[in-house]
């Protein structure tokens, strides 16, 4: 069952890159292509007028392969994955929840999605 929309800040680890997102926490996924299997990220789908990048713009790279139509960004100065622009929903980010301020994910279902197996 779905949460709530609320407002959740969240950051990279050093504190450079600050944003905010509104969801409802309806699921949270892991991908199996080779970037989140390295990465290790639980993620929430998030519409692009729902995410709100505070601070760090210039503090963010960007890290682009195969299709080239995923936009995955880092922190330059801690190295943290934040969020990425999506593939198959570019006007949606998956929002790594692991950078969220105190989320628990708690009763949140984790749905496996398959990356791997894209053309």
């Amino acid at each position: 069952m779905a949460r709530p929309m609320q407002s959740y800040p969240g950051s990279c680890h050093c504190g450079a890159v600050k944003f905010e997102i509104e969801t409802d926490f309806p699921e949270l996924t892991m991908c199996d292509c080779s970037i989140c299997r390295r990465k290790n990220a639980l993620m929430v789908k998030v519409h692009e007028s729902r995410f709100r990048l505070l601070a760090g713009e210039e503090s963010l790279t960007e890290y682009q392969f195969h299709t080239q139509t995923a936009r995955h960004y880092f922190c330059k100065v801690c190295g943290i994955y934040p969020f990425h622009r999506k593939r198959v929903t570019p006007d949606c980010l998956g929002v790594n929840v692991f950078c969220l301020a105190d989320l628990d994910q708690a009763g949140i279902p984790v749905r496996q999605t398959v990356g791997a197996g894209m053309p």
